[in-house]
């Protein structure tokens, strides 16, 4: 049994020293908050008060009784201090250090046997027992103090009084404290003779400090334009005077002696406080500069008549606000038919200038972005003016120039005769008889003008209503009220709300022929080609639907040179050339190709998905490009990353980067770096599309070599990026399933990856290789998303088709089915590729996988050899 000395316990004591030293610090640190508290709260406001100028700001007897009130709390917070605060003893100390141990070790080692001191057995027990509490007492480490107050401080007063401290601390001055002691009653400064105090506050727009003038010495002094000086003179009236040059004041001159001096500076000069401490100082005034703004170039106009001004505006602190005004320039109108009459007094046009919202105004350029197609000045002449203002109320203002105010364009005939007499009923009310009569021979054949007896009823009853009000009178609102039905009415008629496909089709043809007659713009031009497109599609899947419901299509294969044959990248690229055309300004070659498309549509049926192509459904073919645009992408994502393995290896040669696919020798996905790899685009079978094109010569979806644009930097990537995103955006153009939940689910998937695409385009011509992987990344998780929704919108309508009424897969499908009405695959019962032997939903999670598996081999984080794993699965199956 071991033994425990007396020596043993003064060792033990020792190793306690610093922890109980610490210990009993902590408690002394415990005690002083706990009762200095409020007395440090009391000296930190009465401290932050004087500090921000508290005393200045009010009356002499308001400071004296702050100074006895915060005289009272003080005498009150010391002796709560004294009262509270107690030095801690050492037994003190003792005792908190062995509480915080398990079992009082320490008390366990300075007590003594009360009985059986005699008895070997017995101390050899105890001494047993006081060598244990000595292992314990060895672990002892201070006890942390507790400086909570919030027991008695419930409001947290200590913490506002710090806060305020800090705000002093920052916005005032020390000096200011020393202010007090002349305000006392019994003030000794005043012994010595008068005091002064002084400050210069510059605007606070400048963003300058307040100078304290007793702090500066004489000499120079630039303060900026408006800077607000205050003085204050203590003492003897008289003792101290105020001599300036600085205020221009003429008039109404306050005494040189009087106590309390305010005024702004507005010229150069001087500034001298006379008498006792007196000081002079040379003001030098910095001046405020006007602002500046200035119109950058024409306004863009959209194709619906929004208009986007750009502009520049600075100032040397900065512009405050802005605004644009238009007025109409009547010498400049040509004033025929309903303009010839003086207008009605109209308010300018004043639209306020959009200002950054971050960051500062001293130098920026924006656009006023307004759309003023409803204005009754819309395509008119008008003289434009852009005013600035800065903090100072100083106005800069451009020359006023001359434009025509932008606005929407009317190429449907109906329309743009509504538009011209709401033009002509808002520049005056004395044109509403004209007006009426104007529409009642617009009207007056409505069958041939109007498409829809709705739309001819509304024009009779919106001249009917026109001509009650001509006769009783009519007033603003009614005017207004009735341009409104007027330009709802023009819009029906220009955009159509017509069902039916071909005449939708028709009508678009017949406004950008208006459109190409009358010069239009590029942006409309473009508006209108979209729209063309649009119509285009609908009519194709129109044609299509009806041929299928009709039965038509082993008709027209027998009757091949009768009609015309187009498909829809023939149309495409018909369309694609009419619109270069007109950019390039040949009007009139755009023209005639456009009278071609229309004849061509007129006798056109629908060839895809029919015989000829390998027996493939749209689908099919779809699915097909879609997957070829995966792979594609898929190496090009693998040629972005080893281009960005070489930065950060740039003395790497042929197969030298670890991981590195594509290298010479290597079976990449992409392009080698010598740019004679092959990828697997060269493992493509004959499908048509982008998968064709991608045959043994290694070319791009636009026809052009491999191995000649791929390796020559980011420029090279962009550019195939670019073609990426055009073979995409014809394969969106032909997808099938429209108006289906997985159609158009694949649809937003595939918009998803073309703006990815154009992301990652972006990031390569910038160089940015890491954002236009995660880019590219993206578009590759968002074509598989959209093929796995186009899968199940095919299988969706494969379920829908009913053996020997669908098409003849459908009725080859059906005489292949077991007596439960099963597929049986396509070697008899017993194959194992039917949907039999996978089970219930076999083929979605065989979709499933494969997607899988895609979505792992573009993971580049992942090691080398998996991903040759899964590359092999995708060639495989």
């Amino acid at each position: 049994m071991s033994t425990f000395t007396p020596n043993d316990l003064r060792n033990s004591m020792a190793k306690l020293r610093w922890p109980l030293r610490l210990t009993w610090a902590g408690m002394l640190a415990e005690n002083l908050v706990q009762a200095l508290w409020p007395l440090m709260t009391v000296v930190l406001v009465v401290l932050a008060a004087l500090m921000m100028g508290a005393q200045d700001s009010v009356s002499v007897e308001v400071v004296w009784g702050g100074m006895i009130l915060a005289a009272i709390c003080f005498v009150m917070a010391l002796v709560y201090a004294l009262r509270r605060f107690r030095i801690p003893s050492r037994t003190a100390a003792l005792e908190r250090l062995d509480a915080s141990l398990p079992g009082r070790p320490i008390q366990a080692l300075l007590d003594d046997p009360a009985i059986g001191a005699e008895d070997d057995a017995s101390m050899a027990v105890w001494r047993a027992h006081k060598s244990r509490m000595a292992e314990r007492a060895a672990a002892a480490g201070p006890v942390k103090a507790d400086l909570r107050v919030s027991d008695r401080d419930p409001y947290a007063l200590r913490f506002v009084a710090v806060l305020a401290f800090a705000v002093a601390l920052i916005f005032g001055s020390v000096w200011r404290v020393g202010s007090v002691a002349g305000m006392g009653p019994i003030a000794g400064g005043l012994a010595d003779g008068p005091v002064w105090e002084g400050w210069a506050e510059p605007p606070r727009y400048t963003g300058r400090p307040t100078l304290y003038l007793n702090d500066l010495d004489e000499g120079p002094l630039d303060l900026p334009k408006g800077t607000l000086i205050t003085l204050r003179f203590y003492g003897e009236v008289g003792a101290l005077t105020l001599a300036e040059t600085v205020s221009g004041r003429t008039a109404d001159l306050p005494a040189a002696s009087d106590a309390a001096q305010d005024f702004a500076v507005v010229q150069e000069g001087t500034i001298a406080v006379e008498g006792p401490g007196g000081r002079k100082w040379d003001v030098t005034m910095r001046p405020d500069a006007p602002p500046m703004v200035d119109v950058l170039g024409a306004p863009d106009v959209a194709a619906l008549g929004e208009m986007r001004l750009p502009f520049s505006s600075s100032d040397d602190y900065g512009v405050e606000a802005g605004e644009a005004r238009f007025v109409l320039d009547l010498t400049a109108v040509d004033r025929r038919y309903g303009l010839t009459v003086d207008p009605d007094p109209r308010d300018q046009i004043v639209v306020p200038l959009p200002m950054p919202i971050a960051g500062n105004r001293n130098a920026f350029e924006e656009n006023l972005i307004e759309d003023f197609s409803k204005h009754p000045w819309a395509n008119l002449p008008v003289k434009l003016s852009l005013s600035v203002l800065d903090a100072a109320e100083q106005q800069a203002e451009t020359v006023p120039q001359d434009m025509i105010l932008p606005g929407r364009r009317f190429f449907n005939p109906s329309a743009a005769a509504l538009i011209e007499m709401r033009r002509d009923l808002l520049w005056s009310k004395s044109n509403a008889p004209r007006a009426a009569q104007v529409l009642r021979a617009v009207s007056y054949r409505p069958q041939d003008v109007f498409s829809s007896d709705t739309t001819a009823l509304r024009i009779r009853r919106l001249i009917e209503r026109l001509e009650i009000r001509t006769r009783y009178g009519l007033d603003d609102e009614v005017q207004d009220e009735l341009a409104e039905d007027l330009w709802g009415l023009a819009l029906e008629l220009e955009e159509g709300v017509l069902a039916d496909a071909l005449e939708r089709l028709r009508r678009a043809q017949e406004r950008l022929q208006e459109a190409m007659k009358n010069g239009a713009s590029d942006e409309e031009i473009a508006e209108l080609m979209d729209e063309l497109r649009r119509a285009t599609d609908e009519y194709m899947r129109q044609l299509q639907r009806q041929q299928a419901q009709e039965g038509q299509q082993e008709q027209q294969q027998q009757q091949q040179g009768e009609s015309m044959q187009m498909t829809q990248d023939d149309l495409q690229r018909m369309m694609d050339r009419i619109q270069e055309l007109m950019e390039e300004g040949r009007m009139a070659e755009a023209a005639e190709a456009l009278q071609q498309l229309q004849e061509m549509m007129e006798n056109m049926r629908v060839t895809e998905g029919q015989q000829g192509q390998g027996g493939k459904s749209p689908g099919e073919e779809a699915m097909e490009g879609l997957a070829d645009t995966l792979r594609d992408q898929q190496g090009l994502s693998d040629q972005a990353f080893r281009d960005l393995q070489e930065q950060f290896n740039p003395n790497a040669q042929a197969g030298e980067n670890q991981g590195n696919e594509g290298r010479n020798g290597g079976q990449g996905r992409g392009e080698s770096h010598e740019g004679q790899g092959q990828g697997q685009g060269q493992e493509q079978g004959e499908g048509e599309g982008q998968g064709q094109q991608q045959g043994q010569n290694g070319q791009t979806p636009e026809g052009g070599e491999q191995g000649e644009g791929f390796g020559k930097g980011e420029e090279g990537l962009a550019q195939r990026q670019q073609a990426l995103r055009d073979e995409l955006r014809r394969q969106q153009q032909r997808l099938p399933g429209q108006g289906t939940p997985g159609g158009d689910a694949a649809r937003d998937a595939l918009d998803r990856a073309g703006r990815a695409m154009d992301q990652a385009e972006d990031s390569l011509r910038d160089g940015d290789l890491a954002e236009a992987i995660d880019n590219q990344a993206q578009a590759m998780e968002a074509l598989r998303e959209g093929m796995r929704s186009l899968g199940e919108a095919m299988a969706q309508e494969q379920q829908n088709q009913q053996p020997g009424q669908g098409t003849a897969e459908s009725d080859r499908r059906a005489d292949n089915r077991d007596p439960l009405g099963r597929e049986q695959g396509n070697n008899g019962p017993s194959s194992s590729d039917g949907p039999l032997s996978m089970g219930p939903g076999g083929a979605g999670r065989a979709r499933d996988l494969l997607d899988e598996i895609r979505r792992r081999s573009g993971e580049t984080e992942r090691p080398e050899e998996e991903r040759d794993y899964l590359n092999r699965l995708l060639d495989r199956f």
